[in-house]
């Protein structure tokens, strides 16, 4: 399921409480080059209770994001997610067990 050519173009726009337009900067764009196929994730994840739709869209993406920045600079020893990663990996892998929850 490794595929280092999945490439994802994230955004992040707030919802305005008033149904006025956002004004000054109101979307956060990025891309990232995943490791592994998120869509296949989420469509798995789709099938697992526990959590809400949105919730584990959230879990996902951020426990995949999380995964491939601190895999991309686990051969930095000073970089901070290098140095977090015994704490990470057990943060990633308490997400991944919400994730594949039955």
């Amino acid at each position: 399921m490794t595929s280092p050519s999945q490439r994802y173009r994230i955004t992040v726009t707030p919802i305005e409480k008033d149904g006025l337009q956002c004004s000054g900067r109101c979307t956060i764009e990025l891309e990232h080059r995943a490791q592994q196929d998120w869509m296949r994730l989420l469509e798995v994840a789709r099938r697992q209770s526990g959590l809400s739709g949105d919730e584990r869209a959230a879990a996902i993406v951020a426990t995949q994001l999380l995964h491939d920045l601190a895999q991309r600079h686990a051969q930095e020893p000073s970089h901070p997610l290098t140095r977090l990663q015994p704490q990470l990996g057990e943060v990633l892998g308490a997400l991944q067990d919400i994730q594949q929850a039955p």
